[in-house]
């Protein structure tokens, strides 16, 4: 079945569950579509919908959960992309609605890994008669490039501080290291034990149950799966309302959610004016009332403003605009705490520590506590100790307490395209970033002095913000997922974002209802959004753009798109080397989900 086929039946179902008539009892039906996002729109201010945010879902969750109202839940998913993390935060919610006594079904045409994982929570997973039931496992693929760079001349010559690293080895070796190997096989034998137990938990299996029906699974027919106890139904979609009535009686009524549609209003076309009242609208920057802010820490850690996606690469999260946002937190009287939401794999050391300082700027007169979504790795962790408490899901990646720098050398590609180098330089250190040859043995123990210097740093800012971290089992560029990183005291609590809101709210003594949620940095305002587009537009050179479209869009073509995000993280670190040659970034795996 088509995706397009997929929407449009999605879209004829709303339409049917909302035109049927109002009874004694009233069903939640969620529409969940595309993407999960971990804040609204930037320009969500103008139009009045939210889009499908984490806390958007969370927050109809729990409201359905608490509605008298309201006597079941149906989940919809249609093509829906969400992290672990996000999974692991909606399904307690899904919970908190199931002991509140709601019946949570959920219901698709195609069941893959996320969706499965989501519905493990629910209390009825239905899936389209003709449908798919899909889930491969947890499997990856990493890319070593030292034989491609020696093919054309290149060489990447780095030096990593910690054994457990690995940063650089998809460009240095052909193949993992001992350390390095050993690090990711046990990451990933942790994020799959979490995932084995929360549909083993969810779906009432034992583990060898569930072998076999993932086995039968791989791409299965929904019948299958229904025997194999993955999924309860195997139903038509317009046989649902049929269901439903048999589990909470004849007389239904829904009330239709749909994140997508939002409470944006069409401009009036017979006011000529409302261009101009849509140009001078304004996003909300200071608080009004009690608040807790929530600052997002998401994408590469880079030095300078942040930066939306380019061609090449993806956004990336400057110290700049995030020290901007914390000093607006830190004098805002009304702004009562802070919570970090951090989603990177790190980056710029010089940043991570600028961060580092702003978040303990705040601590001194406001709690600051953390929420890891998917990953706070390297430059990332070193921005969630600067919290005083950290929560994690289950298959939330932490650590890599590491530093990696390095060129790549150039010397051999030049020969083979008979380009003629010709170095100068004046000062007893100036061709250190020489792309012809690699560190001599003076250069190399150069580097790896000033590595150190950041690595004793870095293992500092840990030791400071965790307490009785056992440094020797936990730095060094190991790779820990959520409950182990609770043990080993790299983190505090199992919990998400709305998790870490709700408890602050309740440190700081602030009611439901009385105390609203700002997010961090604050949106731009459409002339500011403008301004900057068109003068991108101004500076650029004709022709350079539609340029390095074409060559993403070939390499997307050739890779696939999952492959492709891999080497496109590796050649964005690599861009930044060109200008900071110390980085704290985490390793770059590819997970296939």
């Amino acid at each position: 079945m088509s995706r397009a086929l997929a929407r449009l039946l999605s879209v004829t179902l709303a339409l049917l569950v909302a035109a049927l008539p109002a009874g004694a009892g009233t069903v939640a039906w969620l529409e969940m579509k595309g993407a999960v996002s971990e804040r609204a729109p930037e320009m969500s201010f103008m139009s009045g919908s939210q889009g499908m945010t984490l806390r958007g879902v969370v927050g109809e969750i729990r409201k359905a959960a608490n509605d008298p109202e309201i006597s079941a839940i149906v989940l919809r998913f249609s093509d829906l992309k969400a992290g672990m993390a996000q999974v692991h935060e909606i399904g307690r919610a899904v919970e908190h609605a199931r002991s509140r006594g709601k019946k949570v079904h959920a219901f698709t045409e195609i069941y893959g890994p996320v969706e499965l994982l989501l519905a493990s929570f629910c209390d009825d997973v239905i899936v389209q008669r003709g449908g798919a039931v899909m889930f491969p496992g947890l499997y990856m693929e990493e890319m070593f490039l030292a034989d491609t760079l020696a093919w054309v001349g290149a060489k990447a010559d780095f030096v990593q501080i910690g054994d457990y690293k690995g940063a650089s080895e998809q460009l240095a070796n052909n193949a993992p290291s001992k350390a390095w190997d050993q690090n990711i096989t046990q990451l990933l034998d942790s994020m799959w034990g979490a995932m084995q137990r929360r549909l083993t938990t969810g779906r009432s299996m034992s583990p060898t149950q569930l072998d076999a029906a993932l086995r039968s699974a791989w791409l299965g027919d929904p019948e299958d799966a229904r025997r194999a106890k993955l999924v309860d139904a195997v139903l038509d979609r317009l046989e649902i309302h049929q269901r439903l009535q048999s589990m909470h009686g004849d007389e239904l009524s829904y009330r239709v959610i749909d994140f997508e549609k939002g409470a944006s209003s069409p401009l009036a076309s017979s006011n000529p004016f409302a261009i101009f009242e849509l140009l001078s609208a304004k996003p909300k920057t200071k608080a009004t009332r009690d608040t807790i802010a929530v600052l997002h820490i998401d994408g590469p850690i880079v030095d300078g403003e942040s930066q939306a996606a380019s061609l090449m690469g993806g956004s990336s999260v400057g110290s700049i605009t995030i020290r901007k946002a914390l000093k607006q937190i830190e004098d805002d009287d009304l702004i009562k705490g802070l919570v970090v939401r951090i989603d990177s794999p790190g980056g710029s050391a010089i940043a991570s520590e600028s961060m580092w300082i702003g978040l303990r700027r705040v601590a001194a007169s406001k709690p600051v506590w953390v929420s890891v979504g998917d990953m706070a790795a390297s430059g990332g962790y070193y921005c969630a100790v600067g919290g005083d408490r950290i929560y994690v899901e289950p298959t939330s990646i932490v650590g890599s307490i590491g530093v990696v720098g390095g060129k790549i050398v150039l010397g051999g590609v030049y020969d083979k395209a008979q380009v003629r180098i010709v170095p100068r330089g004046r000062g007893p250190l100036a061709d250190m970033m020489s792309s012809v040859s690699p560190w001599n043995a003076q250069q190399r123990e150069v580097v790896r002095s000033t590595m150190q210097k950041v690595y004793d740093q870095f293992v500092d800012r840990v030791k400071t913000g965790r307490k009785n971290i056992d440094i020797a089992r936990t730095a060094e560029g190991r790779l820990f997922a959520g409950q182990d990183a609770i043990d080993l005291r790299m983190a505090d609590e199992i919990g998400g974002l709305t998790d870490a809101i709700g408890a602050m709210a309740a440190k700081l003594a602030l009611r439901e209802g009385a105390y609203e949620v700002m997010d961090f940095p604050a949106p731009r305002s459409i002339d500011e959004i403008l301004s900057d587009l068109f003068g991108r537009f101004g500076v650029a050179s004709p022709g350079v753009g539609s340029q390095a479209g074409a060559f993403a869009e070939l390499g997307r073509q050739i890779l696939g798109d999952r492959a492709w995000e891999q080497l496109r993280g590796s050649m964005t670190a690599f861009m930044q080397m060109r200008d900071e040659p110390v980085l704290l970034v985490n390793p770059r795996v590819l997970i296939f989900r």
